[in-house]
C-alpha cells in the first residue's frame, strides 16, 4: 500500500508540473492583419528561400528523423513512402495507389486502403518538414501580418483556414528583417495542446537549382531531414521506372 501511496504522489506532482507547465508555457494564437504588409512579407520570404527555384524541381527524395524514407514526384504529384517494412506508392490527390509488405504486394482492400491513408498522412507532414515555406499561398491559406518584439524580426502567420489533414493550424514564421530568411517558426496545430511551441529553421541546404531548405529544427526535440537529393527532371532521377505501377491507375 506504501508503494501505491508513493506512486499516486508521484503522478499527482507530474500532473501539477506539466499543469503550470502549460500555463507558463501556452501562448494565444496572434491576431496580426490581413493586407498588403503581409503579401508583401510572404513575397519577401518567398524570394529569400528561392522558391521559384524550387517550383523547377521535378523529383525530391529524403528522409525525415532517420526512420521514414520518401520519394515525392512533384511532377505528377506520385510519392513513394517507406517505413518499417512497408513501400506504398500514392497518387496523392486521389490517394489511390499500390502497397507492398515485405516486397509482397498488398491486396486486400481494407488493409490497402489503411496503407494509402498511412502513406498520405506521412508525406503531409514530412513534406511540411521538407519545406512549408512553399505552401503558404496555397489553397485555404491566410496570411497576416505580426509585429513581433525583437527588432531584427518580423512576423507572417500563415493559417490553413481549408485542406490538409489539420485545417485550421496556424503558423507564425519570424523572419529576418533584413535578409527575409526565417529564423523559426511558432505552431498553433491540433496535435499539440500548448500554443506557441517554436521550432528553428536552420542548417540550410542549396539545391542545385538554387532552393534553400532548412534540414534540422530545434523545439521540444529535434527534427533532421537528411539524405535530400533533388532532380530538375524526372528523367533523371534513377529509380523513375518505380512509379510504372501508378500509370495505369485511377
Amino acid at each position: 500500500m506504501k508503494v501505491l501511496k508513493w506512486i499516486v504522489i508521484v503522478l499527482i506532482i507530474l500532473g501539477l508540473i506539466g499543469l503550470v507547465g502549460y500555463f507558463i508555457i501556452d501562448e494565444d494564437l496572434p491576431q496580426g492583419k490581413k493586407g498588403t504588409k503581409a503579401e508583401q512579407l510572404a513575397d519577401k520570404l518567398l524570394e529569400a528561400v528561392n522558391d521559384s527555384a524550387w517550383k523547377e524541381i521535378a523529383v525530391v527524395k529524403w528522409n525525415l528523423g532517420g526512420g521514414r524514407n520518401l520519394v515525392w514526384d512533384k511532377e505528377r504529384h506520385w510519392a513513394k513512402v517507406s517505413w518499417d517494412n512497408y513501400d506504398v506508392f500514392i497518387k496523392l490527390d486521389s490517394k489511390s495507389g499500390a502497397a507492398f509488405a515485405k516486397g509482397k504486394q498488398v491486396e486486400r482492400d481494407e488493409v490497402l486502403n489503411k496503407l494509402l491513408n498511412d502513406a498520405y498522412e506521412i508525406w503531409a507532414n514530412d513534406s511540411f518538414w521538407l519545406n512549408p515555406i512553399t505552401k503558404i499561398r496555397d489553397a485555404g491559406t491566410e496570411r497576416r501580418f505580426v509585429q513581433i518584439g525583437a527588432e531584427n524580426l518580423e512576423g507572417l502567420l500563415i493559417t490553413y483556414k481549408s485542406g490538409g489533414v489539420t485545417p485550421g493550424d496556424s503558423y507564425l514564421w519570424q523572419i529576418d528583417k533584413k535578409t527575409g530568411m526565417p529564423e523559426s517558426v511558432k505552431m498553433w496545430v491540433q496535435i499539440i495542446p500548448v500554443g506557441g511551441v517554436e521550432f528553428s529553421w536552420e542548417n540550410w541546404h542549396t539545391t542545385s537549382g538554387g532552393a534553400k531548405i532548412a534540414q534540422k529544427h530545434e523545439g521540444l526535440f529535434t527534427i533532421e531531414v537528411s539524405e535530400l537529393k533533388t532532380w530538375a527532371y524526372l528523367s533523371e532521377y534513377p529509380e523513375k521506372d518505380e512509379f510504372k505501377i501508378l500509370e495505369n491507375m485511377n
